[in-house]
């Protein structure tokens, strides 16, 4: 799979000490893929989806 996503690979800051989370990478397109399993590709979102899956997910204050 071709990777589009112009930032580096991380984790999610909610990871457990497992290792079971998932990694991004952030920019123009966000990558998202499984951790444990970087082999089987990952999915492509753009930057204003992504946000908005962000702001959806988010805790209301």
């Amino acid at each position: 799979m071709n990777d589009r996503s112009t930032g580096a690979w991380h984790t999610s800051s909610h990871s457990g000490a497992r290792g079971d989370c998932v990694e991004v990478s952030e920019g123009g397109v966000t990558g998202i893929r499984d951790t444990r399993h970087r082999d089987h590709g990952h999915l492509e979102v753009g930057a204003f989806e992504w946000t908005a899956l962000l702001e959806t997910l988010a805790p209301r204050r």
